[in-house]
């Protein structure tokens, strides 16, 4: 099974509360363990220009401006921006699918600030790991739901409705799930 591309929806019972109705994207499955980034949890306390004046880069008026996402419990201090295919940061970028690319150097900042970074993106700080077959695990013990990513859904949708926008998008009423998991 690989996960790569996809969307991991955390389901009611999850017990760690820093993934309650998380959304995932998923930017690496290997036989090695999973990296995503949570695209639903805004770190309001930190804005971008902010983040900019910290990294001491400039900002013209051409800049972009974009969401910062808590990431994960992963690397607090580490910088990832998922974003679209129109974007190459030069061998910097991992090419997730036709869709998806992920950016984790200082490089898609600057040209975020110079306005010529990608057209759409989220700025995660920290991620979500997993080790080898971690991940499976969690899913068997019925702590994710999967689905497909779009870009209306990671990019486009407030981060309040892309838990239930994802689950319906696999035609499950978030009314309907239950804490607790069976076995029949």
């Amino acid at each position: 099974m690989n996960l790569s591309g996809k969307l991991l929806i955390a389901m009611p019972g999850m017990g760690d509360p820093r993934f309650q109705h998380s959304v995932i994207f998923v930017c690496a499955h290997t036989e090695d363990g999973a990296m995503g980034l949570i695209v639903n949890k805004p770190a309001d306390d930190l804005k971008f220009g902010q983040l900019l004046d910290q990294l001491k880069i400039r900002r013209s008026d051409k800049a972009q401006d974009i969401r910062i996402h808590f990431g994960g419990p992963v690397e607090h201090a580490r910088g990832f921006v998922l974003h679209g295919t129109d974007y190459d940061g030069e061998g910097s970028t991992l090419r997730v699918d036709h869709h998806f690319a992920m950016t984790a150097t200082v490089d898609v900042l600057q040209a975020l600030a110079n306005g010529e970074g990608p057209g759409q993106s989220i700025l995660a700080l920290g991620y979500a790991g997993w080790g080898p077959q971690q991940l499976e695990r969690e899913i068997l013990a019925n702590g994710w739901l999967t689905c497909d990513a779009s870009e209306h859904l990671v990019f486009e949708l407030g981060d309040t409705a892309k838990w239930e926008a994802a689950l319906q998008s696999i035609g499950v009423n978030p009314l309907s799930l239950s804490a607790s998991a069976g076995r029949a």
